[in-house]
């Protein structure tokens, strides 16, 4: 007979499994079989196998919407990552009594959904919201700014959202970070600039590529931030999946949309894969 403990591992393993299998296995085996079909207005689709939902991907108008979800999904990737190393750097710095409550006050957001905060954003940039009332009222502008409805309030809304995903993959790389490798490159004649070009960043790195494929895969399909901040002139691979589902009812070319996507995301992930693996093998050798 096994013991209660085996027994209990078992079962837990069974129900993980079971789990997967339910809502993540055969949900994804679904939209692959979908893919391949064809478009039936009066049932949304009919079984007759089909490739032209992948080649449609290759129209100019779709290609050219990847290119601008990729365009801001970068900036934004970017624009966390000069926001979020030094806010990590400095982080891993203070006193070990200060952190948890840092890094609290940086888990906070996510105890709101994401959405209710877009729309407090959205209120707070638009031309009659907060931010351009107190610039007319210091004087600093004359007229109301136009922030909202452009790709760089998408942007914003983005960096916004995803910043935590970056600084927390950062701050785990940077508090590993040893000490004894900055005094040895003082002692032999660096300067900080030099430290941290050729120490910091090289042994940072795995938590750098961490959060930019954090960042950089959920901005490509957070369609809602492209609707409220965005307009229709700034749409992201998301917002296309979901107008074939919801609007177009087109569910075979959403399903052929969604796994290109996918298999975007797998080669990044892939990419980051063996990038971590050449720079383990670099620390290794040194």
């Amino acid at each position: 007979m096994k013991p209660p403990r085996k027994r209990f591992q078992n079962i837990i393993i069974t129900v993980i499994v079971a789990w997967l299998m339910l809502f993540v296995f055969i949900p994804n085996l679904m939209i692959i079989g979908t893919s391949f079909l064809t478009r039936d207005d009066a049932n949304l689709i009919t079984m007759v196998f089909t490739l032209e939902n992948y080649t449609r991907l290759s129209d100019p108008l779709y290609a050219s919407v990847l290119l601008h979800s990729l365009n801001m999904a970068v900036t934004a990737t970017l624009c966390c990552l000069l926001i979020g190393y030094p806010f990590a750097f400095i982080l891993a710095r203070l006193p070990e009594k200060i952190r948890p409550l840092l890094l609290f006050l940086l888990i906070v957001p996510f105890w709101t959904n994401s959405l209710i905060r877009i729309y407090g954003l959205k209120i707070f940039l638009s031309t009659r919201g907060y931010l351009n009332e107190f610039l007319l009222w210091a004087g600093i502008i004359d007229d109301p700014l136009r922030i909202m409805y452009t790709s760089q309030a998408v942007v914003l809304g983005l960096v916004y959202i995803l910043l935590p995903f970056m600084v927390l993959p950062l701050y785990s790389s940077i508090e590993k970070l040893d000490n004894a490798y900055l005094e040895a490159a003082r002692d032999l004649g660096a300067n900080k600039w030099q430290s941290f070009i050729r120490i910091v960043i090289p042994l940072t790195m795995p938590g750098i590529i961490a959060g930019c494929l954090l960042v950089l895969l959920p901005a490509m399909g957070l369609f809602f931030v492209a609707d409220l901040m965005g307009g229709a002139k700034n749409l992201l691979i998301g917002n296309v999946i979901k107008s074939q589902f919801l609007n177009i009812r087109d569910w075979p070319f959403g399903a052929a949309t969604s796994i290109c996507l996918t298999l975007v995301m797998g080669l990044m992930l892939f990419v980051y894969y063996r990038a971590a693996r050449l720079l383990n093998k670099k620390v290794d050798l040194e």
